[in-house]
């Protein structure tokens, strides 16, 4: 694939500075199990840059969504960075790592799943008995996040499990928030956020530092110098593990930072030459890539999250 020609790219001499990564378990899910009474259960978890939730894993389905700061989630197969305009769907069983790119009000929902029956309306097709259509849930989505699922995202109650049950008041709105959460979600259009990530050792590292920085260096030369291995091996490494050139993977890795930059309402122009593109190559680039115009794809044509 071509690749609109960015700015040249100068080496950053000095690293940025980085606080120290603080890691924290995953907030007690056995209190927010979902049932077929309750279908979506909600956790709301306010959590510092650069935290990492350890891996771990859960048998129902779930979406992670900030409403605030951006986050991003890394399966074996692949990284997400999830800004407030989205939200990421987690198939059951999947081990995943959630680190904070920025402050983030993460909130969580989980979705209770039928045997051999996935994605949000899974629930509701067993009810329908209709057959099981839920294959493209059978893998991580990134989803477009309408302003109604966010409001019922906010609606919907946050407290764990007690030693007595919600009233019926509560538990007939909630019912009602969660019926309207699960239609709400398999309307939202997915998003191709994701970065594919080897498992080869030596590219797993080149993949990490390029998340980590996508304009540190400009060559695939400059990026396989510290991996062992000689530029072609990395180039064939690329093919072979992620099916792709170096430059493609990358590009889509520019794009995921740029979405976290317009998570902070930096301006189109500013984020394009943070990015080493002119404004025009920035946004063929977008347009070429996602079939979409830059401030759509950027979540910049939404209102700023409430309060």
């Amino acid at each position: 694939m071509p690749n609109p020609t960015p700015q040249a790219l100068t080496p950053k001499a000095v690293a940025p500075v980085r606080r120290r990564r603080a890691y924290v378990e995953s907030l007690t899910p056995e209190l927010f199990v979902p049932s077929p009474v309750r279908p979506v259960r909600a956790k709301l978890r306010w959590l510092a840059a650069d935290t990492q939730v350890m891996p771990h894993s859960h048998p129902w389905g779930q979406v992670a969504i900030s409403t605030t700061g951006v986050i991003r989630l890394t399966v074996s197969h692949g990284s997400f960075i999830v800004p407030p305009s989205r939200a990421l769907w987690i198939p059951p069983g999947v081990e995943h790592t959630v680190t904070m790119v920025e402050d983030a009000d993460l909130r969580t929902l989980y979705f209770h799943q039928p045997p051999g029956r996935c994605g949000p309306k899974a629930l509701d097709a067993q009810a329908a008995g209709s057959s099981d259509d839920g294959g493209a849930w059978r893998q991580c989505r990134v989803l477009e996040v309408s302003g109604l699922l966010r409001a019922l995202v906010r609606e919907m109650p946050t407290e764990p499990d007690g030693d007595t049950a919600p009233a019926a008041e509560a538990l007939w709105r909630e019912q009602h928030l969660s019926a309207l959460i699960r239609d709400e979600l398999a309307r939202a259009a997915a998003v191709k956020l994701g970065v594919d990530l080897p498992h080869d050792k030596r590219l797993r590292h080149l993949c990490e530092a390029v998340l980590a920085d996508p304009t540190r260096h400009d060559t695939l030369a400059d990026w396989a110098r510290n991996t062992g291995a000689s530029p072609r091996t990395v180039a064939r490494l690329f093919r072979s593990e992620l099916g792709s050139t170096f430059t493609q993977w990358r590009q889509q890795v520019i794009l995921a930072k740029a979405v976290s930059l317009a998570a902070g309402r930096m301006p189109m122009g500013q984020i394009a030459a943070e990015l080493g593109y002119s404004a025009s190559a920035f946004s063929a680039m977008v347009r070429k890539s996602v079939g979409q115009p830059p401030g759509r794809f950027l979540g910049q044509h939404l209102p700023p999250p409430a309060p």
